[in-house]
């Protein structure tokens, strides 16, 4: 069933596309949700006029997502989080913190438009920011452990204590 999106709906398309979807997909959730309208010959018709009164609109929206994108261009965050004593992370990193690293440097982003694969390591990764469907920031991020220095510490006394231990134990 071929469907003229209302608002943007993730994995699926943006405001205004002419998407093919399963009939129930269409007529259970989309439809009554107001998010879509079926794509009969008279909604294309309005839709294509729509387009063509908007198109300075549309282009304004895109030049400021592109505005946006390099102003963004530059970042690279750094995103702390509670780690085990082997390395591993304690739940996940995900487009949350992301969006929360963002803020702090004063770019607010929904982070519904966030894509970040699911990061349960340390180490360098890649989150991709949709800004608008033909504009997207490729923003790198590494994942460190907030505790990592206490856990320098706890090497260094687990490595004074034994050395204590000994003496007394040598008398």
């Amino acid at each position: 069933m071929k469907i003229i999106l209302k608002e943007d709906v993730i994995n699926l398309g943006y405001k205004d596309d002419v998407v093919e979807v399963k009939n129930g997909y269409a007529r259970n959730y989309l439809i009554p949700q107001g998010k879509a309208i079926m794509a009969s010959p008279s909604a294309l018709k309005v839709l294509a006029e729509n387009l063509r009164q908007r198109a300075h609109k549309i282009a304004k929206i895109k030049a400021d997502a592109e505005a946006v994108a390099e102003t963004m261009k530059g970042i690279s965050l750094t995103i702390a989080t509670k780690t085990g004593n082997n390395g591993t992370i304690y739940g996940s990193v995900g487009s949350i913190q992301i969006a929360e690293e963002l803020a702090k440097l004063g770019h607010e982003v929904d982070r519904k438009i966030i894509k970040v694969e699911n990061v349960k390591e340390l180490g360098h990764y890649t989150a991709t920011v949709q800004l608008h469907k033909e504009v997207a920031v490729e923003i790198p991020f590494e994942v460190i452990s907030e505790n990592a220095p206490k856990q320098e510490e706890a090497v260094a006394e687990a490595t004074e204590v034994p050395a204590q231990e000994e003496t007394p134990a040598a008398e």
